[in-house]
């Protein structure tokens, strides 16, 4: 075979798959496929968003500021003295973050330098603010108080950019959000096939997501919770194309090799 024919066939050959494959794979990357090319708004009803409750083991960031220093010092010893585990005050380390706060202990409460302990099971952060203020006011005149999560987290993992566990610092993420902070899916993520676990009264549950709907924004999955997991699947394309790369090196290597074997006989003659 001509040496100029055998090399134009091995890469028209490449050309052809990686065409066939870009094709494919572009049908299965855009978000939210059931809206129209149209300039006219979309709509869709929001899921309602209700914050979480307070929980055994959550750890709270409390800050509370009076107009005695040494009061304040007291109080803001407890967000970050490193305790025993059963206590109500811990610094725990998570990757390379360090959460400092007030763990919630299996009676739903906290102890507070000074106040004492407080139940903050069951309430939200809004909630158990005013619970801590009505405490602390029976002892300072005026006082700020602040209750925050501080272990907050949610995890993203499979095919995104950066798959990690993240620590959200105000409580109210969505799974788009979530996505966008892991960097969005790769090309080879499942969008109409997400996983979502969450805990929910010692039990795992598992629900899959179609996020090439719109109605995805009207699922009660759509607002993320403590400790909630997404997996992103890889889809067949992935395979695909780690075959197609193994293809195209075998396909240039015996390219080479006829190339060689034409030289070496025209050397011959």
């Amino acid at each position: 075979m001509d040496v100029k024919k055998t090399f134009q066939f091995s890469v028209l050959m490449i050309s052809i798959s990686a065409a066939l494959f870009s094709c494919k794979t572009y049908e299965k990357i855009p978000y939210f496929k059931d809206i129209s090319d149209t300039s006219k708004p979309v709509s869709a009803k929001l899921q309602n968003f209700s914050y979480p409750l307070i929980q055994p083991d959550d750890i709270l960031l409390i800050s509370i500021l009076t107009l005695d220093e040494k009061s304040n010092a007291l109080f803001a010893a407890g967000n970050t003295v490193v305790s025993a585990i059963g206590s109500s005050s811990s610094t725990t380390s998570l990757g390379n973050q360090v959460t400092a706060g007030h763990m919630v202990d299996k009676e739903g409460n906290i102890e507070l330098p000074i106040v004492g302990i407080i139940h903050v099971q069951g309430m939200t952060t809004f909630q158990a603010k005013e619970q801590i203020k009505q405490k602390v006011k029976d002892l300072y005149k005026e006082a700020t108080v602040d209750v925050r999560y501080n272990n907050f987290k949610i995890t993203v993992m499979g095919e995104v950019l950066r798959p990690a566990t993240y620590t959200i610092p105000n409580e109210k993420i969505n799974l788009l959000d979530a996505l966008g902070m892991a960097g969005d899916m790769t090309i080879y993520g499942k969008r109409d096939n997400v996983l979502l676990i969450r805990d929910s009264a010692g039990t795992k549950n598992m629900v899959r997501l179609n996020l090439n709907s719109k109605d995805i924004i009207s699922s009660p999955y759509f607002w993320l919770k403590q400790s909630d997991v997404i997996y992103v699947e890889p889809d067949k394309s992935k395979a695909a194309s780690l075959d197609m790369a193994k293809t195209r090196n075998y396909a240039l290597a015996a390219s080479l090799l006829s190339l060689l074997i034409v030289i070496a006989t025209r050397v011959n003659y």
